[in-house]
């Protein structure tokens, strides 16, 4: 299972993939995010594209290992977090 530490980066950023324009309230930031916690207000419900776990094994499981794409998630990850000390 992908260890996400919730810091909610992914959340207030998601103007910068098109696959999440559904979700933008605007601003670039989820509609569904409470930036109060940082955490999902719908998360047992969150859409498919969400879930990091369900879209490797949906969608990028027979293309990467398992520890590959959580790699690649993670740097993710800490490219948001590093754009957030720029700001």
């Amino acid at each position: 299972m992908f260890n996400c530490d919730c810091c909610g980066e992914c959340c207030r950023n998601i103007s910068l993939s098109k696959i999440y324009s559904d979700l933008d309230r605007g601003d670039g930031v989820c509609k569904f995010l409470d930036e109060k916690t940082s955490l999902c207000t719908i998360y047992k419900n969150r859409p498919t594209k969400c879930n990091i776990d369900v879209m490797y094994e949906l969608y990028f499981s027979k293309k990467l290992s398992k520890e590959e794409y959580y790699d690649l998630n993670y740097k993710s990850c800490q490219i948001l977090k590093n754009m957030k000390s720029l700001k």
